[in-house]
């Protein structure tokens, strides 16, 4: 069924703004000593990466509007960096202090990076209401976290992931506009560089998100226990892709549900690992043990191998999709159908969809 449009951004800036001036007069009458949960303002010309580096578990560092440039790096627990909206706006450049901000992050290409280590997840980080544009390689880039919470930020015009997030559980991605980055609006793995079969996200939720523009919408790699829920996923090459293979465990466990996903027709070159993309809804390959419920899946058109409303692909490595369950979908105006089984999975099941047209026949 269609999916009301959430105001993810205006309501998040109105928050952010209330919580800055109720945070502003706390920091007025505030005394000198440092307590839990202490206010780091940074304004224009500032640099976030003194405020982040000074801060301690809990506390928050508050951007006002404006553009802060350089990289930046948390290695803290609990800690906020907030914004005031897309008005504050974090981008490439010489920082106040005269560096590119934090150099690993700044090295890497990445904008913010939010940085556990495999032997200790770094927990409860939150990322809201700010904009993150402009570099070469992500514009948030998570690793070995958990419990954190990208909310209302606006990350865009990223040279590959949008908001990317690898080593990591119970992650909280919700209310967010990724666009144009060149690859995934929201992307989401293992690892980004090691292979191996899929880990067990406890939980991940991806929600409420608006992507478009991108590669692809939203990207899952060797993952479990996850859901992508009520996104608006339009104009991109794809739409979701859940991609696994033959490790073990296998990808999967996963919730589909609720999203729209429109004209996703953008052309998308081939790379060496993948064809190109045009004209996909939702594709999985190599997947077990995921629903596909209620989505609004519309006008994805394409010729690409990969194109179609719902479709179920050959995984590349010959790791057939196994029990994924796709059920209770409004799936029209794609081609070449709207519901697309073009792999060699015999246990795969489709029922109660509204289509026109599935290949083979038979799953409308």
């Amino acid at each position: 069924m269609p999916t009301r449009r959430v105001h993810h951004l205006a309501a998040a800036t109105a928050a952010a703004t209330t919580a800055l001036t109720s945070a502003l007069t706390t920091l007025a009458v505030a005394p000198p000593a440092h307590a839990a949960g202490a206010l780091h303002l940074v304004q224009p010309g500032e640099s976030i990466q003194q405020a982040v580096d000074s801060a301690r578990p809990g506390d928050t560092v508050q951007l006002l509007a404006g553009t802060y440039r350089g990289s930046v790096r948390i290695t803290t627990p609990g800690l906020t960096l907030r914004g005031v909206g897309p008005q504050s706006v974090i981008a490439p450049g010489t920082a106040a202090d005269g560096t590119a901000g934090d150099s690993v992050c700044a090295a890497a290409g990445h904008g913010l990076c939010v940085a556990g280590t495999d032997d200790n997840r770094l927990d409860g980080v939150t990322v809201e209401a700010l904009a993150v544009t402009g570099f070469t390689k992500n514009g948030i880039n998570a690793s070995s976290t958990t419990a954190m919470t990208v909310r209302a930020t606006h990350v865009h015009d990223n040279g590959l992931q949008g908001i990317s997030q690898e080593k990591s559980t119970r992650a909280v991605i919700v209310g967010n506009e990724s666009a144009r980055n060149g690859q995934s609006g929201v992307f989401l793995a293992n690892s980004v560089v090691n292979e191996g079969g899929a880990t067990d996200t406890e939980g991940t939720v991806v929600s409420g998100n608006r992507l478009s523009g991108n590669r692809i919408g939203v990207t899952v790699r060797r993952l479990r226990d996850l859901s992508i829920e009520a996104n608006d996923i339009h104009g991109n090459c794809g739409g979701v892709f859940i991609v696994g293979d033959e490790g073990v465990p296998r990808a999967g466990a996963l919730s589909i549900a609720r999203n729209s996903v429109v004209a996703n027709n953008n052309y998308c070159p081939p790379n060496p690992r993948l064809d190109y993309i045009q004209g996909t809804g939702i594709l999985l390959t190599g997947a077990e043990d995921t629903s596909v419920t209620e989505n609004d899946v519309r006008d994805n058109v394409g010729a690409s191998p990969m194109s179609g409303g719902i479709v179920l692909f050959r995984s590349l490595v010959g790791a057939p999709n196994a029990r994924n369950t796709i059920s209770g979908n409004h799936a029209v105006g794609n081609g070449p159908a709207d519901l697309v089984d073009a792999d060699t999975g015999t246990t795969n099941t489709f029922a109660r969809n509204h289509c026109a047209l599935s290949s083979p026949a038979g799953h409308c």
